[in-house]
């Protein structure tokens, strides 16, 4: 017996399902012809977090914003904005804004009035047989994905506040300006994602890196300078005794440097975060009080602020103890530029030399030098490649502005960090040292060897290095 013929409808309906197929998305994507409207969400595979619209006050008409958030705590926080310049204002959901993607592989966030409020770049051809995807990762990580696979776009390129697990903060050695640097930058309020006046990222200008908190254009902290680690690993001790370690990995090649982390199995939901007052955050959450517990913060004292202490002088943390502030310092062979304003609290003026430099000694005395170590070593040096311990000390004994050295091996510190071609790195200053810092012996930290002058006492409790006559 022949078998019955499918009803016509019944073809159809299954022709119309083959031809809709790659227009259906799954919950953590979007794809052409679909619209995201206020009321609904990406969920990233996992359910960690979301991509949605927003309001950050209960403010009237709404005021929304499209961005990404954990989502599966019961505190909104979120860590990408894409509006953050222009937002969107709905009285009615009949005239909510929404966020497309296009066949020429686009996301495009559109106002009640149908104005771009937001939208990405991307060039592309002509657009492909099979439509582009826009994926949220487990990450947090929202990428557009051409037909084979390729991202196009990711949010990760184009951070706001936060540096999650997986995100590269990074300086480009060919564009030695903002625009080949990650920039993150704080929210101007509690209620306000907008871009605000701090920011945080790799200093272009600067060899070594060092990575910076700005206020607008003014240095507020400084990270010491790279010395080659290439992965260096912090314990933090968390609530109740819980503990995460966070890997940070420091890459450098002929294009880029960059940092990026990651962090140990088990370890609750950790971020960095620029706050709209200043500080860069270490946040980890808190499942049981159900809050963001701050497991570093810099600066982390008055004293950290960028130049705080004043020139020739530095903040030292290690004193620091219990209920006792950082206190700042002179420089060994300094003393307070006016020990009024110094033992007042005012310390802009800084410290000044005691005695003149050794230089140009007609007895052709050898440059002398004590030792401080566990430094983050001091703003504004000059970097000198290829030398050797006693040739970096060399070089500044030869000059007589040259008040300070740093030596580093980088091929100690670093076993796969690509140093460029440069083993070593000689670091000198001149007077007026700036932004220096003992914080003990970290990854990353140095000994700093401050040239003494020529009535240096010999019995002080300094270790003297004797070197090439200079």
């Amino acid at each position: 017996m022949d078998r019955q013929a499918a009803p016509a409808y019944m073809v159809m309906a299954v022709l119309l399902l083959l031809l809709l197929l790659p227009f259906i998305s799954s919950d953590d994507c979007l794809v052409p012809g679909q619209l995201l409207t206020p009321n609904e969400t990406l969920i990233s595979d996992g359910g960690h977090f979301a991509l949605g619209f927003f309001s950050p006050s209960n403010s009237t008409p709404a005021k929304l914003y499209l961005g990404i958030w954990y989502h599966d705590i019961p505190r909104l926080t979120v860590v990408w904005v894409a509006n953050r310049e222009t937002l969107a204002i709905t009285n009615i959901s009949s005239f909510a804004p929404t966020l497309r993607l296009t066949n020429t592989s686009n996301l495009i966030l559109s106002g009640a009035d149908g104005r771009v409020l937001w939208a990405t770049n991307i060039t592309t051809t002509a657009a492909a047989s099979t439509p582009p995807v826009a994926m949220l990762l487990s990450t947090g990580n929202l990428v557009i994905r051409s037909p084979n696979g390729t991202t196009l776009w990711q949010s990760f390129d184009f951070p706001a506040d936060t540096f999650l697990p997986g995100m590269k903060l990074r300086a480009s050695y060919r564009a030695r300006a903002t625009a080949g640097s990650t920039r993150f930058v704080s929210w101007k309020g509690p209620g306000d994602p907008s871009p605000g006046s701090f920011s945080y990222g790799i200093d272009p200008e600067t060899t070594p890196p060092q990575v910076f908190v700005w206020n607008a254009s003014r240095p507020v902290w400084r990270s010491a300078p790279w010395t080659g680690y290439a992965v260096t690993a912090n314990d933090f001790k968390l609530n109740a005794g819980a503990g995460a370690v966070v890997y940070m990995q420091f890459v450098s090649n002929d294009e880029e440097i960059y940092v990026t982390f990651s962090l140990s199995d088990g370890a609750p939901y950790t971020r960095y975060a620029i706050t709209y007052s200043g500080r860069l955050e270490l946040q980890c959450w808190n499942a049981s009080s159900s809050s963001w517990d701050v497991a570093g913060r810099w600066p982390p004292s008055s004293c950290s602020f960028y130049g705080f202490c004043g020139p020739s002088a530095y903040c030292d943390v290690m004193d620091a103890g219990g209920d006792a502030p950082a206190t700042c310092k002179c420089l060994d062979g300094y003393a307070p530029a006016s020990d009024e304003e110094w033992s007042g609290g005012r310390f802009s003026r800084g410290c000044r030399r005691r005695e003149a430099l050794r230089c140009g000694d007609a007895g052709g005395g050898a440059a002398r030098f004590t030792a401080m170590h566990g430094m983050k070593v001091p703003d504004k040096f000059m970097a000198v490649a290829n030398r050797s311990g006693e040739e970096c000390a060399a070089e500044c004994g030869r000059s007589c502005s040259c008040a300070a050295y740093a030596y580093a091996n980088l091929s100690t510190s670093s076993s796969d960090a690509d140093t460029k071609g440069n083993p070593t790195r000689c670091l000198v200053w001149g007077e007026d040292m700036l932004d220096a810092e003992k914080i003990g012996m970290l990854d990353g930290t140095e000994t700093l060897y401050i040239r003494l002058g020529a009535a240096a006492d010999s019995g002080a409790l300094h270790s003297f290095v004797p070197l090439i006559k200079s």
